[in-house]
């Protein structure tokens, strides 16, 4: 009998405690969110992430060629493209303040500003072979002064003036309001000629180039 009631003890016992560990949460219970490795947050990797204050901008002719390229409706190469850096006026005075009058002008920030043309372009009746050209400006308050140069692939604007190739002068607008960002942009003409202009602050300047 003795025996009998302590084998019985002994598995009331063993009972208990398995009752017991089946009523424990299960790990995956009490996990948080952030612990699974399917939805954890990582710290930002700021020195890879932080934008540039002058953002580069890409502009083409015709102006929506990467849309006719992506969806197939051509197969030609673009007449012309821009590649440039975008300055703020950030409440600066721009033009005889930032941008010096009657001084060379990288057109943008950072990198020389580069223009590249896919067929010979034509400009107030001077051509250009197709290529790749630096293109800066020497601004005065009526008129800017465009100068395609041949010093590729240099950061900001080095000077050298032997490397001019054509220059070509442009009257300034003023328009109402102010443009926060330097902005250049294509305005079609034809299929074959748009108006390549420039805007900042309150001034617009425009070349016409024809192909």
């Amino acid at each position: 009998m003795r025996n009998f009631l302590s084998a019985l003890l002994i598995l009331t016992s063993a009972c208990i405690s398995c009752k017991e560990e089946n009523n424990k949460p299960a790990v995956a219970d009490v996990r948080t969110k952030a612990d699974s490795p399917a939805v954890k947050v990582l710290p930002p990797i700021t020195h890879y992430t932080v934008p540039d204050h002058s953002p580069m901008d890409m502009v083409y002719f015709p102006k929506d060629y990467p849309l006719l390229k992506m969806t197939g409706k051509t197969q030609a190469l673009p007449l012309m493209r821009v590649i440039y850096s975008r300055p703020q006026k950030e409440k600066r005075k721009i033009f005889d303040g930032l941008v010096q009058y009657d001084m060379p002008w990288r057109l943008g920030a950072n990198e020389a500003t580069e223009i590249e043309f896919f067929s010979t372009a034509t400009i107030q009746n001077k051509k250009l072979n197709p290529g790749r050209y630096i293109l800066y400006c020497i601004p005065q308050e009526t008129r800017w002064t465009f100068v395609f140069n041949s010093n590729l692939y240099s950061w900001g604007l080095e000077q050298n003036r032997q490397k001019d190739l054509l220059q070509f002068d442009a009257p300034v607008e003023k328009i109402n309001g102010s443009i926060e960002y330097f902005t250049i942009a294509t305005e079609k003409i034809s299929d074959k000629s748009a108006d390549l202009v420039f805007l900042w602050d309150d001034v617009k300047t425009k070349l016409t180039v024809s192909f």
